[in-house]
């Protein structure tokens, strides 16, 4: 391939209210849509040796096994080209204005508070696995060791932060009023029942707050990429469970490509052993193994995203 393995886009800076920050983001978006156009081609486009171009967004490009799904997308004549995102919030707004072709990096629910939020129909194609949400910390070696009024850090985007409260409910660190559900946030924790005080920040600053924090939930990508150990985790959910179905990780693509025979190689190459196995390596077995057809995964996204709507509502 003629461009980068791995085309970097800048961190944008976050604003305080989500819809605020969609506005932000897609302006962003218009404004470097060109230039990303220029250095990587048209999507999809037919070489003259009928090759094909895919553009894929993702937060963990640089892992060992995107080389192999690229080297593999290759063998059956797709150029696959990683477009590397540094927060959550970028990917999918890059997705629907145009500037990559499909992203890989989200779960479900995720995908539903972004389509909830904006009004974006993109769509699963193809299931990957689900990963556990682990509370990790620094200064203790065991979760009885965290003290009262202690300090919790959590991602702070909307799923992945109801998420974290669960496992902190869990874990009996927290009370949520009402028991809690994936749509839960930090104004439910009923702060006289519960044990530390959660603090909301970005996800990817869930492992710089380890060294201040009693302790961070962080996100798996980030923790691997901060070499933390799974193994040694204070807690975590059970990716295995059926309360995981919402953090089912997904390929995207908008609503008009959802059939394209293309796109659907990229998931079969995906889960051949050879990508699969260095996948589950990298997550040092934690990750469970999902497939569900794409009927079934769109069935499951537009449940969400009518409960996301309508906890919106109330």
């Amino acid at each position: 391939m003629s461009a980068r393995a791995a085309d970097e886009l800048p961190e944008k800076p976050r604003r305080s209210r989500r819809g605020l920050l969609v506005a932000g983001l897609a302006l962003v978006v218009v404004l470097i849509a060109g230039a990303v156009f220029a250095a990587l081609g048209t999507a999809g486009s037919d070489g003259a040796d009928g090759r094909i171009t895919v553009r894929i967004g993702a937060t963990d490009a640089s892992k060992e096994y995107w080389t192999t799904f690229r080297q593999l997308a290759a063998e059956h004549g797709i150029d696959l080209r990683t477009v590397a995102f540094s927060d959550y919030n970028q990917a999918n707004p890059a997705l629907a204005q145009g500037q990559i072709d499909v992203n890989l990096f989200q779960h479900l629910l995720f995908l539903a508070d972004h389509n909830a939020a904006t009004g974006d129909t993109l769509t699963p194609i193809g299931s990957t696995s689900v990963v556990p949400l682990n509370l990790y910390s620094r200064r203790h070696a065991d979760l009885a060791d965290i003290p009262a009024g202690g300090t919790v850090t959590i991602p702070n985007d909307a799923t992945n932060q109801a998420r974290a409260l669960l496992v902190l409910q869990q874990a009996g660190l927290i009370s949520l009023r009402g028991g809690g559900n994936p749509l839960s946030t930090v104004a439910e924790i009923d702060a006289a029942a519960s044990k530390v005080r959660v603090l909301p920040v970005d996800a990817a600053q869930t492992v710089a707050s380890l060294p201040s924090a009693d302790a961070a939930v962080v996100n798996n990508n980030y923790a691997l990429d901060a070499d933390l150990d799974p193994s040694r985790a204070l807690f975590g959910d059970d990716p295995a469970g059926p309360a995981a179905q919402p953090y089912t990780n997904v390929f995207v693509t908008r609503a008009e490509d959802a059939d394209d025979p293309t796109y659907a190689k990229l998931v079969e190459l995906y889960r051949d052993e050879r990508v699969a196995g260095q996948v589950a390596a990298d997550s040092r077995g934690t990750a469970v193994p999902v497939r569900r057809s794409p009927a079934e995964l769109r069935a499951i996204l537009a449940e969400l995203t009518d409960e996301v709507r309508a906890a919106g509502d109330r």
